[in-house]
């Protein structure tokens, strides 16, 4: 079966292929964070460095943004200190990752048309990103568990809307065990440790 035909079905436009995918961090930075429910900010972070350890161990590239960097503060560390060598995050005033130059040309340049979208806010950024994608010919991939918002509400009309848009919801370990596609091998060993 080949990831990158046209799909023929809904099953098959399910099937993250990981020389097909991209992971995308949205704006996870210090003043944001500190302004998300401590609970499911934890939770978010949690998914985001296993997101990016999977990246890291099936070599998918992986972009990051910062929104307004001045204001909102840097990347959180402990996620910085994650990130593959080389990768440096985007700084933004748009809401959207689309509308940056140089960050929509990395993806572009990847070659890579399904984008795993994580990181805040939902019903801002995450979505705006998500829909431009989903314009742009691209597949996102939203883990509900590693995007939120400052409310729940929000949080989940931000994950209506990338539905509407024609994002794919998914989790987080559906996303890891997608990519890695079966058992037994090294990636799998490294990563099913982090799961625990």
């Amino acid at each position: 079966m080949d990831p990158h035909a046209e799909p023929k079905s809904a099953a098959a436009k399910l099937t993250l292929a990981r020389d097909n995918a991209l992971l995308l961090v949205i704006d996870v930075q210090e003043r944001l964070a500190s302004a998300m429910p401590p609970e499911v900010m934890r939770a978010v972070l949690k998914n985001t460095l296993l997101l990016v350890e999977a990246a890291k161990a099936l070599a998918l590239p992986v972009v990051v943004s910062e929104q307004y960097p001045k204001g909102l503060g840097a990347t959180l560390g402990e996620l910085a200190a994650a990130l593959p060598p080389g990768v440096k995050p985007h700084a933004k005033t748009a809401f959207s990752c689309g509308a940056v130059k140089d960050l929509a040309l990395d993806i572009f340049q990847s070659g890579r048309r399904q984008i795993i979208v994580a990181g805040m806010e939902a019903h801002v950024c995450v979505f705006q990103t998500a829909r431009d994608l989903a314009l742009g010919g691209y597949a996102p991939f939203v883990p509900r568990d590693a995007v939120c918002s400052r409310t729940k509400a929000n949080w989940r009309v931000g994950l209506e809307l990338m539905r509407d848009a024609g994002a794919t919801l998914t989790s987080t370990e559906t996303v890891v065990f997608d990519l890695l596609g079966e058992a037994g091998t090294p990636e799998f060993k490294k990563l099913s440790a982090l799961l625990k």
